[in-house]
């Protein structure tokens, strides 16, 4: 059944007044309204069931009063929250300007607040996409408000919600949910985190959008449908829209226990794809101005190494990033976000890289997302690398050369000991010359992509042949080391190395100034069998395995309990970078350096050890900000015989962390470990020490 709207509103004026897009219930209906500049015709596909393969009715849009310039527009009476939605367009079909109408396909809004149901097989060559549904946003947030932790004061957890308690050793009642990780909340407690960064919770295709309907998995996440709406397959609700309940019910439940949300969005491809992909939205409604294509059009700049890559800077892409950025952060109370490849959207409309980019500048200077933290992966598929560099003040940054930097350190590579100091230090390199601080790097060892911790210290290559791509996929350079065996092995002083290696690693990341962020289940070893690529894992190479906790409880405890040193102790969170002088209140500079005979270092020369102390300082001249701390470190083969600066009295230290110890002595929570003494440390073959300095002022 169809009808054609004479009236879409009162009048464009009225309409003017009212206008959102997407589908927003309003008195006795719903307002749909929709972007295409191209488009002929356009109509609101409606239907009764989730599982209905045709509309139960068909509304076309009336041109006179149904189009506001490039927006149609329609009031929909008798009709409100949870009810079934697609777009239809036509316009011209001209791939070889770019133009990609297809009358047949029914789209996704682009502002679709949530999807219900699967992809429906292909009739004709043309994927039936996953349905839209008008969603009431109010919700009983019982007074929650964003919790506002400083980057200096945030220690971030890397995780995705499907794979964090899908498997059956989690004992949760709701595996792979929303309300499966509300469950876990007493464990990410204990553990000390202060914020979790999920990966992509954006609607995505689990394996349909080609319309091939295989076996592969997108189980990352990282194919966008639609922006705006939580990914359906996280809920336990089979109920149209109850993704968005179960969501903000998890997003309440994290905030009172004091831990943020910070969302992985993926802002620089879709789903669609390149060329010979599906139409599922944008294509299908403006395809020349929501994705960046050739000279002629008929092709896709694929900037993002994924078929396509969003035109951000075009004014009506970047309104929409901007209302989906508002949309989570007010509507879902998310705390922070952070930019997939973020490069991209440093590409003008003809994807040159451009030092001001109008997209990341205003993301910047948005008063509602003033306080909420952006974090950019400063590079794209296409050569951009942008760690140090990426436009404005507010933003922070994955910083990559924290990870490659210490991962060779620690693998023994020479020259490598000036890098780890910068990096220790909060990479001044990268950040002070452009008046950012420390906490502007969100340092890392391990991500989603690569080798977790423990594959990174047990394999020399990657080993994806469970990816069906003949080990052609995911990074070849992981900088790792297997210490003698490739893999899991028996042999009793591998294992003891390996473990030494992934507590060297950890307490690096937590001793440095800057963001540390920790991959989900390095604290406890999960490994992923040697795959450094789990983009299409679903299983039991990705998922959280819960018996590791209590299998390497002792490095789990020394995992948290170096969270907790470092959130008790400000020397570690500077907000400002360290100078190497004193203030005139401390004797100790805030930073010193020195080799293995209590020298300073001659950084063109001396290899693998080093001895760091860090001063602590005054927010007043009676009132001590933190802990003088003292660090030494060997990535050699041999043990190494430090001896102490002038000066420094070895009673006055406490030893605090000893990598080389077995638990529980590998750290003391009450900093009441041996004293330095004597006047020489002896540190064994690839180890880290820090010591506490007991008394007071110096």
């Amino acid at each position: 059944m169809g009808r054609e709207l004479v009236h879409s509103l009162s009048s464009p004026i009225h309409s003017m007044h009212t206008f959102s897009y997407g589908a927003v219930p309003q008195d006795n209906g719903v307002l749909f309204s929709v972007y295409s500049r191209s488009a002929t015709s356009m109509w609101l596909l409606l239907y009764n069931h989730v599982d209905d393969t045709e509309p139960s009715e068909v509304i076309r849009f009336n041109q006179e009063y149904g189009r506001l310039g490039d927006i149609w527009t329609a009031f929909i009476s008798g009709i409100g929250p949870g009810q079934l939605y697609h777009f239809q367009a036509d316009g011209p079909f001209q791939p070889e300007i770019g133009q990609r109408f297809d009358k047949r396909a029914r789209l996704i809004d682009p502002y679709a607040k949530a999807l219900a149901g699967n992809f429906q097989p292909a009739l004709d060559g043309i994927v039936r996409p996953p349905k839209c549904v008008v969603v009431d946003d109010q919700f009983d947030w019982q007074g929650d408000r964003h919790v506002r932790h400083h980057l200096a004061d945030t220690v971030i957890y890397e995780m995705h919600v499907r794979g964090f308690t899908n498997s059956p050793s989690s004992g949760v009642e709701n595996p792979g949910t929303y309300l499966g990780v509300i469950e876990k909340i007493p464990y990410l407690i204990d553990l000390g985190v202060t914020a979790v960064e999920l990966m992509p919770i954006h609607e995505f295709p689990m394996n349909e959008a080609d319309g091939t309907f295989t076996d592969h998995q997108n189980y990352w996440g990282y194919e966008t449908l639609a922006f705006f709406a939580p990914h359906r397959g996280f809920a336990t609700s089979s109920e149209p829209g109850g993704q968005v309940r179960e969501f903000k019910e998890m997003v309440r439940a994290l905030h009172k226990a004091g831990i943020e949300v910070i969302l992985d969005v993926v802002f620089n491809h879709t789903a669609e794809g390149n060329e010979n992909g599906p139409t599922l939205s944008f294509r299908g409604l403006e395809n020349q101005v929501y994705y960046h294509l050739d000279q002629g059009g008929k092709y896709y700049k694929n900037y993002s190494g994924c078929g396509n890559a969003i035109n951000g800077n075009h004014p009506v892409v970047r309104e929409m990033i901007f209302h989906c950025l508002r949309h989570w952060t007010c509507n879902y109370h998310i705390d922070g976000f952070r930019f997939d490849l973020a490069s991209i959207l440093s590409r003008d409309r003809s994807g040159n890289l451009v030092p001001s980019p109008p997209l990341v500048e205003a993301i910047a200077e948005d008063p509602l997302l003033a306080d909420t933290k952006l974090i950019a992966e400063a590079w794209d598929a296409a050569g951009a690398y942008q760690v140090g560099s990426f436009s404005h003040i507010r933003w922070a940054e994955w910083n990559g050369r924290y990870r490659d930097d210490i991962r060779r350190f620690w693998r023994g590579d020479v020259p490598t000991l000036g890098d780890y100091a910068t990096r220790l230090s909060g990479s001044s390199d990268l950040y002070q010359e452009t008046g950012r601080e420390p906490f502007h790097g969100v340092n890392f060892i391990t991500a989603h992509d690569g080798f977790t911790l423990n594959d990174l210290v047990s394999y020399e290559h990657k080993h994806n042949y469970a990816n069906r791509e003949d080990n052609q996929d995911g990074e070849n350079n992981n900088i790792s080391m297997n210490f003698g065996a490739e893999g899991p092995t028996d042999d009793p002083a591998i294992i003891g190395m390996r473990e030494r290696q992934i507590k060297n690693m950890l307490a690096t990341l937590f001793l440095s100034q800057g963001v540390p962020m920790l991959l989900a289940g390095d604290e406890c070893r999960r490994t992923q069998r040697g795959n450094n690529n789990t983009y299409c894992q679903d299983n039991a190479i990705s998922w959280f395995d819960w018996s590791l906790v209590n299998k390497y409880k002792g490095l789990y405890r020394f995992c948290k309990e170096l969270i907790h040193f470092r959130l008790c102790e400000p020397t570690l969170r500077q907000r400002n970078f360290l100078t190497g002088q004193s203030n005139g209140v401390e004797k100790l500079p805030d930073v010193s350096w020195y080799n293995v005979m209590g020298q300073s270092v001659d950084w063109r020369h001396d290899k693998n050890c080093l001895l760091c102390i860090l001063g602590a300082r005054h927010t007043s001249r009676r009132v001590r900000d933190g802990s003088d701390l003292m660090i030494l470190v060997n990535s050699s083969h041999d043990p190494q015989a430090f001896e102490l600066p002038v000066g420094i009295k070895p009673k006055e230290w406490n030893l605090t962390i000893d990598t080389s110890a077995r638990s529980p002595m590998d750290i003391f929570p009450k900093r009441d470990g041996a004293t330095l003494y004597p006047r020489v440390a002896v540190l064994p073959p690839r180890s880290l020490r820090c010591y506490v300095r007991r008394s007071g002022r110096k």
